[in-house]
């Protein structure tokens, strides 16, 4: 978590993790009783993975936004000019 924070700052790892990580909060206490903090646990970070790659899949989250600007800085060419795709 630490480096996280540190690499993209803590309010754009909140924007980009805060959606998936409550809906993985909701699924987790409405479904999951195993009666083992540990297990529980566990189900709830693979539950919130599980959602964050879905949002990302789905284009929805600010993931989805980056994804989109790297794709256009990738075809445009040094000079500004946009680079025909074969």
């Amino acid at each position: 978590m630490y480096t996280i924070a540190r690499r993209i700052g803590i309010r754009q790892a909140l924007q980009a993790e805060a959606p998936s990580a409550f809906a993985a909060m909701v699924l987790a206490e409405r479904f999951y009783k195993f009666h083992s903090f540990t297990l529980e646990c566990l189900a709830f970070l693979a539950t919130w993975y599980a959602v964050s790659v879905l949002l990302a899949r789905l284009g929805i989250g600010p993931e989805a936004g980056e994804a989109m600007s790297e794709s256009r800085r990738d075809a445009t060419q040094p000079n500004g000019r946009r680079a025909w795709r074969k």
